[in-house]
């Protein structure tokens, strides 16, 4: 579970009944609980989680080709490969939402949901560290990557647990497959860059 964003001192919570009668006006403020969504709401901000990733891992991507060495460029190709990936995940859940609740609007956004779910982050300062013997550039790329496919993968799979209603349920599931498919993914680069001894 994610921590409350700094600034925010309160939270509302709405019942899923309250919170899809106001989806087409909620304030950019209002946060909520990603387990109170209904499916449509789910679906769209899992929407706009892919879309964010997509545009980090560009941004991450950037960065690293702009220091011009190849490890750094080597990091980058892979970065890039992530972005691609991201919104190809992120056109896919389009196409299902369009399928299921065709132009129907919602306004929320990962933006209004508590939860950090899959957000990739450079803390990890071996992604840095061109010392470390055991790992080429790409591996410790894949890792930044993997981390996030990760969590996301068991948060949703953990929500597919306890979840009452089977629309949920299911939209639970398979967003846990499509995170499954990306670590599957992932562990296949990872496996192809390790060092061979």
């Amino acid at each position: 579970m994610g921590t409350i964003p700094a600034g925010h001192n309160k939270v509302e919570f709405l019942s899923p009944h309250r919170l899809t009668a106001a989806c087409d006006g909620i304030p950019a403020m209002m946060k909520f609980s990603f387990p109170s969504l209904s499916a449509q709401e789910a679906l769209h901000v899992a929407i706009f989680i892919e879309e964010r990733n997509a545009e980090i891992y560009h941004h991450f991507a950037e960065m690293f080709a702009s220091f011009q060495d190849s490890d750094s460029l080597e990091i980058a190709g892979v970065l890039w490969d992530m972005a691609a990936e991201e919104r190809h995940h992120g056109t896919l859940l389009q196409e299902r939402y369009t399928a299921r609740y065709g132009l129907a609007a919602c306004a929320l956004t990962e933006a209004n949901v508590i939860e950090t779910i899959e957000l990739p982050q450079l803390t990890d300062q071996e992604i840095f560290d061109s010392s470390t013997e055991s790992a080429t550039s790409q591996f410790r790329a894949l890792k930044v990557a993997l981390q996030a496919e990760n969590q996301a993968r068991d948060f949703y799979a953990e929500l597919a647990k306890t979840a009452v209603d089977a629309d949920l349920r299911a939209l639970y599931v398979e967003l846990s497959s499509f995170e499954a498919a990306h670590v599957e993914f992932l562990e296949r680069r990872v496996a192809n860059c390790m060092p061979r001894g």
